[in-house]
């Protein structure tokens, strides 16, 4: 398929710029691909589409607090760096875009807070990535406590360009199941489960396999060509454990019912499955771009949000449920003013 058959039109007035006031309370459209209907509910009826020993799926990734505002030296120009991935933990080397770009050359040096932090441009990457040696005394422990305290958490560009970070996105901008850090980009439809919601699923008998993909910004490159197969996307850090391998493939032995939550959790399976649709063990990277045809082979359904047109998530979804119904579920939510993107509503895919 070709880029332009993934456009569509949203109206910049149902991108999301704040969460549900209640996590679970979000909307959710479910779209059954047996009967070709579509339902519309709340977030937290998702509780009576599974039962005992049926399998959810996530993505448990924690969020970096990883957007530095901070400025140039001299000019004292305003400079914000979005840390991507630290290169080398001695050397305090990051990989990061920086933004406006057009002036940040290599030996400028970049001021962060009451010059609590500095760090030194030493390459040049991509046209907005830098390659940054922070200059800082003390221990790796206390550097990347220093990074907690001055980041903000990086939403993604939809949401900047309507509001500020706030301090309440520390909690908003993060699933309330996260571990292990690594993500700058929130597993978004993971955003919509409670507490609360969760132990009610246990107590009906469901099971939580967790595993693990630090999701990237590539999530929100712009793709600019027309033929996809041409496409190539940045890579990920999949983790998923031994156990939480068994619990798949023992449930799905038995005929149970496996939900990946969100389409990062999906190309973390999809990324270690087998032809039978069983998943091994995986530690390691992974630079899958899905996009239809494609047999999905691990998860029976699939919880995701409202995506960007022509994104990489969308066209995922659309190999899921299917190029037509999912084109057709997104026209209807256009029309119902379902809200869109990473604090938007949700979509169950049965």
């Amino acid at each position: 398929m070709k880029l332009s058959q993934f456009k569509f039109y949203l109206p910049p007035e149902l991108v999301a710029s704040f969460p549900a006031a209640n996590r679970d309370e979000a909307r959710l459209m479910v779209l059954d691909r047996k009967t070709g209907t579509i339902e519309h509910k709340v977030f937290k009826d998702i509780i009576n589409y599974f039962g005992e020993e049926d399998v959810i799926v996530r993505n448990d990734t924690l969020v970096f607090p990883a957007l530095l505002c901070g400025q140039k030296e001299k000019t004292s120009a305003g400079i914000a760096v979005f840390l991507l991935r630290e290169l080398n933990e001695e050397s305090r080397l990051w990989d990061v875009l920086v933004d406006p770009a057009r002036k940040i050359r290599i030996g400028n040096k970049l001021y962060f807070g009451e010059d609590e932090l500095v760090a030194e441009v030493i390459d040049n990457t991509t046209n907005r990535g830098r390659t940054l040696r922070f200059l800082f005394d003390g221990t790796h422990d206390e550097f990347k406590k220093k990074l907690h305290d001055m980041g903000q958490m990086p939403l993604p560009e939809c949401i900047l360009k309507l509001r500020d970070v706030t301090a309440e996105d520390r909690e908003y901008y993060q699933t309330v199941y996260a571990k292990h850090e690594g993500a700058v980009v929130a597993p978004s439809a993971g955003l919509h489960f409670s507490k609360l919601l969760i132990k009610r699923l246990e107590l009906k008998g469901v099971l939580f396999a967790d595993v693990t993909l630090h999701a990237g910004v590539g999530n929100f490159k712009p793709i600019d060509v027309e033929d996809l197969a041409k496409h190539k996307i940045d890579s990920e850090e999949v983790v998923i454990s031994e156990e939480a391998a068994t619990i798949i493939n023992r449930e799905k032995k038995r005929g149970k019912q496996i939900c990946a939550i969100g389409t990062t959790t999906l190309k973390a399976l999809e990324a270690s499955v087998y032809n039978s649709g069983l998943i091994k063990p995986f530690n390691g990277w992974t630079n899958k771009f899905i996009f239809p045809p494609y047999e999905f082979n691990s998860a029976t359904s699939l919880v995701t949000n409202f995506h960007p047109s022509q994104s990489s998530m969308f066209m995922m979804v659309c190999g899921y449920g299917g190029y037509d119904f999912v084109m057709k579920a997104y026209k209807i939510a256009v029309e119902e003013k379902y809200q869109f993107l990473t604090y938007g509503d949700a979509m169950l895919i049965l």
